[in-house]
């Protein structure tokens, strides 16, 4: 009897362990980018399908720097002194301007501190945007949903391999995997490469 009573509690903190290794994986949610309220209305489907514009164009540093950066007032505002000027967030985008502030835009897509992300290394191996970002050519408010989620997380534990989210550290692991194996390129899979 004793010996059943002793397994029962061997079982119980065994599935409390794991119950709490679950939550606390689940809780760690690295990066989340989601449409947010921005302080001008900017429909990326507009400028990037619409006008084919290019993502470099307003994203310039993208090319140079480990950040893709925001475009100034004064390059938005070079085509809209006089394309759609009478519009009322262009309208927003000139007062800007005229106080020589820079838009307060707030951030979308965040990986953890501890993470290194060179969107230059990306660029010059020729990714396209879309492969992390999404189509945001079709955005109107870009946004998406990424990091570690429960339900991904159950599917693993029981052994099956869900298509991790955009923006998690499996992904992008995946992502070099296969493009060292279609392109023969060189994407780093060392720890130090993205974490320092």
């Amino acid at each position: 009897m004793r010996a059943k009573a002793g397994v029962g509690a061997l079982g119980f903190v065994l599935l409390a362990l794991l119950v709490f290794m679950i939550l606390s994986t689940w809780s760690r949610q690295p990066a989340v980018a989601k449409p947010s309220p921005q302080p001008i209305n900017f429909p990326h489907n507009v400028h990037a399908q619409t006008h084919k514009m290019d993502c470099q164009y307003c994203h310039a540093d993208a090319r140079r720097s480990e950040y893709a950066g925001l475009p100034s007032v004064t390059r938005c505002m070079g085509c809209h002194r006089i394309t759609a000027a009478d519009r009322p967030e262009i309208k927003k985008l000139a007062e800007y301007l005229t106080k020589n502030q820079p838009i307060p835009w707030v951030r979308v897509f965040k990986v953890p501190e501890f993470t290194y992300f060179p969107h230059k290394a990306h660029v010059r191996a020729g990714v396209r945007c879309q492969t992390c970002h999404g189509p945001v050519e079709t955005m109107t408010t870009v946004g998406a949903v990424t990091g570690p989620t429960l339900v991904n997380d159950l599917m693993h534990l029981v052994g099956l391999r869900p298509a991790a989210p955009p923006l998690t550290m499996g992904w992008c692991i995946e992502c070099h995997r296969a493009e060292n194996a279609k392109r023969s390129t060189r994407a780093p899979l060392d720890c130090v490469a993205c974490h320092h």
